[in-house]
């Protein structure tokens, strides 16, 4: 299995900070610009990619992230040009992690076993299947672990032991926890009180550090997940909306990394982490 994630929470550690994480969707707004994006964001400190595979029912997705996945279909982006982009992302960055979310109808089309195997030639580390829940992940689990590629799992705010269980033991590399229920989108901000509750919940029954998602789109989001005893964050929408208002403009890639600059400053900790 890939140690790259190891790493990097050791690094971070080290450094007494937590992971700043942006999602971005690879096609968006064209294949070219998606490139100099992501170029852009590690630049700015990001510690680990959370790249998208554009499908046409993103069901865990809100309406900002929606519409990226229409707007690089609409450029033409497919599997197997987001495989190419994956691999120029990991020829330039050889060292970060890179995480994939991809919908499950993809790899059932492409054939579980070939999709994960396609995806860690091309240099990714770990895939989440937003649409594939952990008590119906058997197969999946199995190829990726064929395939030596990390599978990651959502663990839900309200959910139940059993299943918060089966994330723990099945999740390699990081845990993606959910900061409150519902998709993803600033439209309805993180729920960062009774956060540490969450986490807590989230952490007891063990496994892979634990990043939070879905609506942490302020530097006020990330130092809470922290406090809240996340290892770090992960965002999504807030950097897909500058790319929805500025894609044309020449001021995109700097107001990207201004956003991802002070996102990064956030996760400094003040104190020792739980």
């Amino acid at each position: 299995m890939s140690t790259r994630y190891d790493t990097m929470f050791q690094r971070l550690t080290a450094e007494n900070c937590g992971a700043f994480v942006p999602f971005l969707m690879l096609g968006d707004p064209t294949a070219e610009l998606s490139l100099e994006i992501v170029r852009t964001v590690v630049a700015a400190g990001a510690d680990a990619l959370e790249l998208g595979v554009a499908f046409s029912d993103p069901v865990a997705d809100g309406p900002t992230i929606a519409k990226s996945h229409v707007r690089a279909l609409t450029q033409g982006i497919t599997v197997k040009r987001s495989l190419q982009l994956v691999r120029q992302i990991r020829e330039e960055f050889p060292d970060i992690p890179i995480g994939m979310l991809v919908y499950g109808n993809v790899a059932f089309a492409r054939g579980i076993a070939e999709f994960y195997r396609d995806f860690k030639a091309a240099g990714a580390d770990s895939i989440l299947i937003p649409d594939v829940p952990v008590r119906e992940s058997a197969s999946f689990v199995t190829a990726a672990a064929a395939a030596d590629i990390a599978p990651i799992f959502i663990a839900p705010p309200q959910a139940s032991e059993q299943t918060l269980a089966g994330v723990a033991a099945h999740s390699r590399g990081y845990i993606y926890g959910v900061s409150r229920d519902g998709v993803t989108g600033t439209e309805r901000e993180a729920r960062t009180t009774g956060l540490a509750a969450t986490v807590q919940n989230i952490k007891r029954f063990g496994g892979a550090p634990l990043l939070l998602g879905f609506g942490i789109s302020t530097p006020q989001h990330v130092s809470d997940a922290l406090a809240a005893g996340a290892a770090g964050a992960i965002t999504g929408s807030a950097i897909t909306a500058i790319i929805e208002q500025h894609a044309e403009e020449a001021t995109l890639l700097p107001k990207i990394a201004n956003f991802v600059a002070q996102m990064k400053a956030a996760t400094k900790l003040t104190a020792a982490p739980e």
